[in-house]
């Protein structure tokens, strides 16, 4: 992916961790029970984190230095998939969405640690 299209997802998922966030703030807080509540919360959470760190991604690949970075492309397609994995098999959860979606949690989890170490070794590399 281009460094253009890595900040356009960052932008877009900052926007919909905000979006989402006010969501389970205002129209969820008296549905939920605590335990969901919090549950979507942590989704927010890592939602935002990665939003951030997809656009340092994108920051850093529109650098001449890192242009062509296989290991930072990577990292940035692993955030991706761990907010898609991660933080929407925990919103989807947290609504009552079905139990099956609960093994799509860790493996988001996996592709955002996968990304963080792409990361680094891009660094090292560079």
């Amino acid at each position: 992916m281009s460094a253009k299209i890595i900040i356009l997802l960052a932008s877009l998922n900052g926007f919909f961790a905000v979006g989402i966030g006010a969501f389970g703030a205002h129209a969820l807080k008296e549905k939920l029970a605590a335990s969901q509540l919090a549950t979507f919360h942590t989704g927010v959470q890592y939602h935002f984190y990665h939003a951030l760190a997809l656009l340092a991604v994108g920051i850093l690949m529109s650098n001449q230095q890192w242009q062509n970075s296989a290991l930072l492309n990577a990292s940035g397609i692993n955030f991706f998939i761990g907010i898609i994995f991660f933080c929407g098999s925990l919103y989807w959860l947290a609504l009552g969405g079905p139990r099956w979606l609960g093994p799509m949690t860790p493996l988001g989890g996996l592709a955002f640690l996968s990304g963080w170490l792409l990361l680094a070794f891009a660094a090292l590399k560079s």
